[in-house]
């Protein structure tokens, strides 16, 4: 796209065609000084020009290459989009606003964008429409009368914050306010305390464009969905200040960690989309952590202490000082030293700062900053025999890298104070500590040391199981890291403490995956029941039908119609002779016989076609398939939690809670079509949910591995239906 400028009137900015132009990082200038111009004006280098917001912002959906489908894939897409963007303007009529905004909710109810499957001009015209509209839109955001919409303008207003929050000066010039993508919670709101995690939140002294952010997981397992929800509010907040993310990792206890683990988290943040300035490891300062230490007891700020751990947190708890409080600067610097040569004497010592052991919060007790460690460090090996804690490095690393501020889970919150005070006894600049609540989901465990114990028992296949709630593992499981992202960040910054369920977050995958993934049958293998059409095809013929019917993306899958199909066991025992049935993708059949074994379980079926007769007046709807050498043989598996108490308390032993059964394969056919799957593919089985493809067609005698995704009804464990 070449160079060109924007004009346009200062009092009527063109939302959308800003919008469009910042989403796709288009070379435009932007005047809305020229007094002259009362029209939105593209204005080319050569002196040609484009008039009217309409044109302007579909010269911009032709001309995007950086973004796949911005005008549609197609000419159809291209022709729908056009119907959009003329709509779009049926929300500046007064009298027409509620009625286009019932329109496009009742539209989405099965969509995630308006046209095709990824974000075009016609949902930026729409989304800049209701942006555009002020407190009206606002007030029925925040009420459900609309709720389709407001998930989708939502889920654009957070995919995008970054180009959507710089239209904010545009809408503000406007005369609208804040701009609903970058707005703050209301006073009410503020008054009555109610904060229901949206993501409207500002971060204290924050300054736009100086912003700078930190994720530090700990090098000692894999991201979990707690790690989820911090690095995603990182990122959320470094776009909407338009500042920057640091990967850290804090990589001082050699005894849990290890390369593998820091490869594995740079694919998980990589994968959640968080874009990050550079990455950096606390082991990168242990040089100047040591010579803080050591300027501390210099200044009579921090201690030797070689008191047993045991009496040590006695005596932390009692208040009681160390006897090793009052030590010489001598004294302490001579123990610093056996330290770091990890001399026997120095395995016995550790580093304290000389805080408050009377202060009512315990973290203010002289809380450790340094401790012998003899293991080798998995980037640095054995250079050094002294590690720095937590407490000591954190605060630390965060002032010396420039950090603004620090998001920490609230189960921080008791150590803030001393955060401050270290901080203050280095020397070094404040950091901003902004809280918010750990996310706690039910029969979930979080702890990487229980996490770590399930691995190394064998009780899960690694930590990209599927029944693990780690990133790789819901992620192997049939998530798709937009229903992560969204679930997360409708939490938002809340400071509130509760239990979730996983519900919600499966009901939100269920409606990115349903309207696009294709559809497919399969018969469950033991007990299934042959069904012989007498009137049926004398010859087999194939037929193509829609994978999906609504959404022509998905492709065709070929069928096959013959006399005799098979059926599951469970459908043809619920069947009456006389009844008539509808087969899915046929038409109607009426059942004439069925044959019983001496246990009474069905064995054979037999009836007629009846293809004029209605589906309506059948009760059965019945998925089949022909009997036939091409169908594939399946593995159907289903997972359960892991531990069977909704929430373990502090003390329970995860050994209690153990779920004995947690994992439960059905044999089952497939159709012939399910030959093209790949690992990952997402596919609805008609009548059974929804499953993605672990292990894709090898050869026939090997089956297809198939996880079943949850889709966010009542979950029933595994043990109850066996």
């Amino acid at each position: 796209m070449e160079r060109i400028k924007l004009s346009f009137p200062a009092d009527t900015p063109p939302l959308s065609v800003i919008a469009a132009l910042y989403i796709s990082s288009s070379p435009v200038t932007i005047d809305s000084s020229s007094a002259a111009t009362t029209v939105p004006t593209f204005v080319f280098s050569d002196g040609r020009k484009l008039s009217g917001t309409s044109v302007l912002l579909r010269y911009v959906g032709r001309s995007a290459s950086s973004i796949p489908g911005f005008y549609g894939n197609d000419a159809f897409e291209s022709s729908q989009i056009d119907e959009w963007v003329d709509y779009a303007s049926v929300f500046s009529s007064g009298s027409e606003f509620e009625n286009a905004c019932s329109r496009v909710d009742n539209y989405l109810q099965s969509v995630t964008f308006l046209v095709g499957y990824s974000l075009s001009i016609a949902d930026v015209a729409v989304w800049s429409a209701l942006s555009g509209s002020g407190p009206r839109w606002e007030s029925l955001r925040k009420s459900k009368k609309y709720q389709n919409l407001v998930r989708w303008f939502n889920s654009i207003s957070l995919e995008y914050a970054e180009p959507l929050n710089k239209v904010a000066a545009y809408t503000v010039k406007k005369g609208l306010g804040k701009p609903v993508a970058a707005s703050s919670k209301s006073k009410d709101q503020q008054a009555d305390g109610n904060d229901k995690g949206k993501p409207e939140v500002d971060l204290p002294g924050a300054v736009m464009g100086k912003v700078r952010l930190r994720f530090a997981p700990e090098p000692s397992g894999y991201l979990h969905i707690g790690h989820a929800k911090a690095a995603l509010l990182n990122k959320y907040f470094a776009e909407r200040y338009q500042g920057e993310v640091i990967v850290r990792f804090d990589d001082t206890n050699p005894a849990k960690e290890s390369n593998e683990f820091v490869d594995n988290l740079v694919k998980d943040i990589e994968t959640l989309g968080i874009k990050y300035e550079r990455v950096t490891y606390t082991s990168d300062y242990f040089p100047d952590l040591m010579n803080m230490a050591e300027k501390l007891m210099r200044e009579g700020k921090a201690y030797v202490d070689d008191t047993p751990r045991e009496q040590m947190q006695k005596e932390r708890m009692d208040g009681i000082d160390s006897k090793c409080r009052n030590h010489s600067v001598e004294e302490n610097l001579k123990l610093w030293k056996e330290m770091i040569e990890g001399s026997v004497r120095g395995l016995q010592c550790c580093v304290r700062g000389k805080l408050d052991m009377q202060d009512p919060n315990k973290a203010m007790r002289d809380p450790v900053y340094y401790r012998c460690n003899p293991m080798p460090h998995h980037r640095i090996g054995n250079k050094y025999k002294i590690y720095p804690t937590y407490d000591f490095a954190c605060p630390f690393v965060d002032s010396i890298e420039g950090i603004t501020h620090a998001l920490r889970s609230s189960e921080y919150h008791d150590r803030n104070a001393q955060y401050y005070k270290v901080l203050e006894d280095m020397g070094l600049r404040r950091v901003e500590i902004y809280e918010f609540s750990r996310l706690n989901l039910v029969y979930t465990l979080l702890s990487k040391r229980k996490l770590l114990w399930f691995v190394q028992q064998g009780l899960v296949g690694g930590w990209d199981d599927p029944r693990f709630p780690t990133v790789q593992g819901i992620v192997s499981r049939g998530l798709k890291i937009e229903a992560l992202i969204q679930f997360i960040l409708e939490q938002g910054a809340s400071k509130n403490l509760n239990l979730m369920e996983w519900d919600k977050l499966w009901s939100i995958n269920k409606k990115i995956i349903d309207p696009v993934c294709p559809r497919h049958t399969a018969v469950i293998e033991e007990r299934r029941v042959l069904l012989i059409l007498t009137d049926g095809p004398d010859e087999p013929f194939v037929r193509l039908i829609p994978k999906h019917k609504k959404f022509e993306g998905a492709g065709e899958k070929a069928t096959t119609f013959t006399k005799r199909i098979w059926i599951e066991g469970a459908d043809a025992s619920a069947i009456s002779v006389g009844e008539e049935v509808t087969l899915m993708d046929w038409g109607n059949a009426i059942v004439k016989e069925i044959t019983k074994d001496e246990e009474g379980r069905v064995t054979a079926l037999s009836g007629v076609l009846n293809l004029q007769g209605s589906v309506k007046t059948t009760k059965l709807k019945l998925t089949w398939l022909p009997e036939t050498n091409e169908l594939l043989k399946l593995t159907l598996t289903d997972f359960d939690y892991l531990i069977t108490k909704k929430k373990l308390e502090e003390g329970d032993e995860v050994t209690t809670f153990v779920n004995p059964y947690t994992k439960k394969e059905t044999l089952a056919l497939g159709d012939s079509n399910m030959r093209s799957l790949k690992c990952g593919d997402v596919i609805q089985l008609e009548r059974k949910g929804y499953y993605r493809c672990d292990v894709p067609f090898v050869k026939p005698s090997k089956p297809i591995v198939l996880f079943s995704i949850p889709d966010g009804r009542q979950h029933q464990s595994l043990s109850a239906a066996k």
